[in-house]
């Protein structure tokens, strides 16, 4: 009987460092050769291809791959019929949203999507820019933008339909955002079919469940200190922690162990109160994974 495979496409662009990063954390190694689109993975049981996001959705549905990771926006966008996995919160910047805006130049007349009826829009998402006009009975035509969109108002479009993270790229090309299209988060997604293959079904899972714990764990960090008893009450007011901080008994009477996971940004300034308040042997410890 052959060996079962999992054919996973990671997202080639933008995605690409992001998601090997989480892949690491989650416990899984990628690593890209040059100039090769089949990515190595220390598990025998997965096959990587690079494809673009933008195209994922696509070779998904089809069966090319069994699963792989995109934006919601993609699968919107290539009206790709697949299957939910797991709604994974990061982008390239972060452990954030992204947002399809309308932006115009500075000095546009433009001030709401009805003011562009008649108009040119440029984008790479021609579909979730229909749509939008659509949705709010406006008649524009829409072009697909190979690339530089910022640069095209106001010579060759009138508005534009572009993705962003913060908006640095539209404010350097004095570029105004007039409304929100739509917010996407990055999504595992599996082919219907390879979805009720019990095998790949699990295999799938057990991926979704070890980097939802990756991205959970991100900005955080594990920390074990150790108290005397008649201390508690004191300390657990100066802990703030993901659930209750586990407390254990040590072997010297009249100690305790706790162990609790903080946000790593506050980190520096609860140390300090802890020990104000009876602390001893502070450990603080990197995270990879909290899986609840």
């Amino acid at each position: 009987m052959a060996e079962k495979i999992l054919k996973l496409g990671i997202p080639k662009g933008s995605l690409q460092e992001s998601t090997i990063r989480m892949f690491k954390k989650a416990g899984f190694n990628i690593t890209v050769p040059e100039r090769s689109y089949f990515p190595d993975i220390d598990d025998p049981e997965i096959e990587c291809m690079l494809i673009r996001a933008q195209e994922m959705a696509r070779y998904v549905e089809d069966g090319i791959l069994d699963c792989g990771l995109t934006g919601k926006d993609w699968v919107e966008e290539n009206r790709a019929d697949v299957r939910e996995v797991a709604n994974l919160v990061y982008a390239k910047q972060g452990l954030r949203k992204v947002k399809w805006v309308l932006a115009v130049p500075n000095d546009s007349d433009i001030k709401s999507v009805k003011d562009l009826e008649g108009k040119r829009i440029a984008t790479e998402a021609v579909n979730i820019a229909k749509d939008y006009l659509e949705k709010n009975g406006v008649k524009a035509e829409v072009e697909f933008s190979w690339g530089a969109t910022e640069v095209k108002p106001p010579k060759l479009a009138d508005a534009i339909v572009e993705i962003t993270e913060t908006g640095s790229s539209l404010r350097a090309n004095n570029l105004r955002i007039v409304e929100t299209i739509l917010e996407s988060t990055t999504r595992f997604i599996s082919n219907k079919d390879a979805w009720y293959d019990s095998w790949k079904q699990k295999k799938m899972s057990q991926i979704a469940m070890l980097l939802k714990g990756a991205i959970d764990a991100e900005g955080k960090v594990g920390m074990m200190l150790n108290i005397k008893e008649e201390k508690l009450e004191g300390i657990l007011k100066v802990l703030p922690a993901l659930q209750k901080p586990t407390v254990s008994n040590l072997s010297e009477k009249g100690w305790l162990a706790i162990n609790t996971i903080l946000d790593e940004n506050i980190v520096k300034s609860i140390i300090p109160k802890l020990k104000d308040a009876g602390a001893t042997g502070i450990v603080e410890y990197p995270l990879n994974k909290i899986i609840l």
